[in-house]
């Protein structure tokens, strides 16, 4: 862009000083450009317009030459009075031959752009303006970066400004456990005297210390790796109400010694595409804060639903203590620690929700909450949903058209993707994880087994089911697919009702 303006104020120059630069010139060298175009007055009337005008603001020359003021009647309202202005001092003062403006314009589909004019003026005997040439550029892109680049600015002062607070607190919280192992510590070491009682009074201190410690140092870790992006999200299909459940099972033990029932209302048909260990931990830290802030005998309620188009809603729901409306607006944030004991003295680092966003922004989903003081709260996620996609390997068209017909018939909204061999399968998984694989046993180039083997080796947790279709019974490739662990293996003709049956076990429809 530099380069036009060096160019476009010399093209100026030399309209102004007579030279050989004449129309077809200035369409020639305008051509096609969307950076800036020319434009000739003569005698207050519109003379020319350099062709690539349209490519800019979207109006042909004889569109222009039809308006009063030519483009300048393209001005938005809140700068018209203020370039009006400007152009009669211009006129008005006859020691003055150049005139630069910038000015904000709308095209003709509506889009603002942002125009720099340079003005040349050719004058009479007595001062008069009889003539002027503009070099008009557009400013447009340049403007827009330098927002973006002063949004961005402001983005990394704030994060800055954040991560000297967060220093701060950090450097608090890790150095006050502290005081509480070395103090207990040294009593035990000098103090010969203890009771038995005291010694294990002392010893629980230093445990529940140094328990806070390290819970602290692992979300603050956890955080940072998500943060430098040491942690990638390997997401995969998932199934939600499995994950959720495997996920809270590990709190099994701090729910029944409140006497706190933990309830999973998930659809077994519900499938997300995340990466499950990290989706495990940001559950875990919802419903342990759950567990945590409710009095003995409560509830713990787990939904999940399809939120809207291509992502699902979970929502952890307990009958706690809740939280105040002036603290929920230091939640989720890493420059304000908010801290509240549990109900029954339980300590948290500070840290857990700020690590459960991270968590899920990674997946580009939302997290939000409603809660009251007294009646509990409410966190709600979302993650994106898996496909409905069935990949088919088959190369027989009868067997193929089988096959659509029955998918069609009994899964309308699942999409089926067909290739030819287990080379095929390898290369889609790189692009696309569906729901099912539905493969026949005997393929060109990889043979059923090496591809379930190729699969699964990918996908350790064998979340992506497989049904083989074989031409005839074979009890022991059939015991053998079922180790590699094949959902099912059919035999052809395929049995309309037991495809159907089949392929809804599997999907948990």
């Amino acid at each position: 862009m530099q380069l036009f303006f060096i160019f476009a104020s010399k093209l100026s120059i030399t309209f102004i000083t007579g030279g050989a630069l004449d129309k077809d010139t200035l369409n020639y060298v305008t051509q096609d450009s969307r950076d800036f175009f020319v434009c000739i007055w003569n005698e207050g009337k519109i003379e020319f317009y350099s062709d690539n005008v349209n490519l800019i603001l979207g109006y042909s020359v004889e569109e222009l030459k039809e308006m009063k003021d030519g483009h300048l009647s393209l001005v938005v309202e809140e700068g018209s009075e203020y370039l009006r202005n400007r152009l009669l001092e211009f006129y008005g003062d006859s020691s003055l031959n150049k005139l630069e403006i910038e000015y904000h314009c709308l095209s003709k589909n509506g889009t603002t752009l942002y125009l720099k004019e340079i003005i040349r003026s050719i004058r009479d005997n007595e001062g008069n303006i009889v003539g002027r040439d503009s070099i008009v550029i557009n400013l447009s892109e340049i403007k827009k970066q330098e927002v973006e680049l002063s949004s961005e600015n402001r983005r990394l002062k704030e994060i800055n400004e954040n991560k000297d607070k967060f220093i701060s607190i950090i450097s608090h919280d890790l150095k006050s456990p502290f005081t509480t192992l070395l103090g207990f510590s040294e009593i035990l070491l000098n103090e010969r005297d203890l009771s038995e009682e005291e010694r294990n009074e002392y010893l629980q201190y230093i445990y529940e210390a140094s328990k806070s410690e390290l819970n602290l140092i692992n979300c603050l870790l956890d955080w940072s790796r998500l943060q430098t992006g040491r942690v990638k999200v390997e997401a995969s299909r998932l199934n939600v109400k499995t994950t959720i459940a495997n996920a809270v099972a590990t709190l099994t033990g701090d729910a029944v010694r409140k006497d706190i029932s933990i309830h999973i209302g998930i659809p077994n048909n519900l499938y997300m595409f995340a990466d499950e260990r990290l989706i495990s931990q940001a559950t875990v830290i919802l419903v342990s804060n759950a567990v945590k802030y409710s009095h003995k005998g409560k509830e713990v309620n787990i939904t999940a639903q399809r939120f809207k188009e291509g992502m699902i809603e979970i929502i952890v729901k307990d009958e706690g203590i809740g939280i105040s409306e002036e603290n929920q607006t230091k939640l989720f944030r890493i420059d304000q620690k908010f801290v509240l004991a549990g109900t029954e003295g339980e300590k948290g680092s500070g840290l857990g929700l700020t690590l459960m966003k991270e968590i899920i922004d990674k997946h580009n989903g939302k997290v939000w909450l409603y809660s009251e003081e007294g009646k509990g709260s409410e966190f709600h996620f979302t993650v994106p949903e898996a496909e409905y996609l069935i990949l088919l390997v088959e190369n027989s068209p009868e067997d193929i058209n089988c096959i659509t017909q029955l998918i069609n018939e009994n899964l309308p909204n699942f999409e089926i993707k067909l290739v030819k061999n287990g080379y095929d399968v390898i290369k889609f998984l790189k692009q696309q994880i569906p729901a099912l694989i539905i493969a026949n046993h005997e393929m060109p180039l990889m043979k059923g087994f090496q591809l379930v083997e190729a699969v699964y080796k990918h996908d350790a947790h064998k979340n992506i089911p497989f049904i083989i279709m074989m031409n005839e019974p074979d009890d022991n490739n059939a015991k053998k697919y079922l180790r590699q662990g094949v959902f099912k293996v059919l035999i052809k003709p395929l049995e309309p009702d037991e495809f159907k049956n089949t392929i809804k076990d599997s999907l948990f429809l």
